[in-house]
């Protein structure tokens, strides 16, 4: 487990051991705790510092699974993460929670790759600081259509002016998280125990409890499919008007 952060108020909606008591204390901390207490035999690997290139390897040694939960604009790092994972033929497996549902992606060994799916674009030695803030910009974009390319959140937000993707501010329920670590649980077994079967990228999965409605995405060529394209540019010039 990694996690370098401490609780805050802001914790509250969402996050397992956050409450007026845990404020400003070590989240791993108080999570590796919580596991002990449930089972005493557990045993828990804690990386309070956080999961860097110089401690991957370390990280997922043994690992069986990798599963996904760093912050939504830590793209280097997620990037690298899974490009490892790859390279060990670890599976690796992300569920983020979008409105009131949550939108499962999985890469293994025999799937379409994470860079191939997602089609991040890299910066340049050559480009301005202006240009290498649009590229980061660009990429977060492709990461959040490529997770969830039904968008089904996009037809109850009431406020758009609460999503504001560059100001890194993002709302999050609930009940979205109960539904990404279920939907993430349950395939990490069927993972673990090679049972039942997988849905892997370039496929996915998007189940929306506020319009009760599943979804199975297929997006072949991954963010360079035309429908992807078409949404890509479609966001991107929403969040221009919405800048101005």
């Amino acid at each position: 487990m990694a996690d370098m952060d401490t609780y805050d108020y802001a914790n509250f909606n969402r996050q397992a051991g956050a409450n007026v008591e845990t404020v400003g204390m070590d989240k791993s901390k108080i999570i590796t705790d919580t596991i002990m207490k449930i089972n005493p035999e557990a045993s828990v690997k804690n990386f309070h510092e956080g999961i860097s290139i110089k401690n991957l390897d370390e990280f997922l040694k043994d690992v069986d699974v990798y599963i996904d939960s760093l912050d939504i604009f830590a793209l280097d790092i997620r990037r690298a993460v899974f490009k490892r994972c790859r390279e060990l033929g670890i599976p690796a497996i992300t569920a983020a929670p979008m409105g009131m549902g949550t939108a499962m992606l999985i890469f293994t060994a025999s799937s379409m790759s994470f860079e191939d799916y997602f089609c991040f674009v890299d910066a340049k030695p050559f480009n301005t600081d202006a240009e290498i803030k649009q590229i980061f910009e660009d990429n977060i974009l492709r990461f959040i259509i490529g997770v969830s390319p039904s968008m089904q959140q996009r037809h109850y937000l009431m406020d758009n002016t609460r999503v504001n993707i560059m100001a890194e501010k993002v709302p999050s329920v609930c009940p979205s998280i109960s539904l990404s670590a279920g939907v993430l649980c349950t395939n990490v077994i069927k993972l673990v125990l090679k049972r039942g079967e997988l849905i892997q990228a370039p496929r996915g999965l998007h189940f929306d409890a506020y319009r009760n409605c599943l979804i199975k995405t297929w997006r072949p060529f991954g963010n360079k499919n035309p429908i992807q394209r078409w949404m890509f540019n479609k966001i991107k010039t929403l969040l221009k008007q919405q800048g101005n």
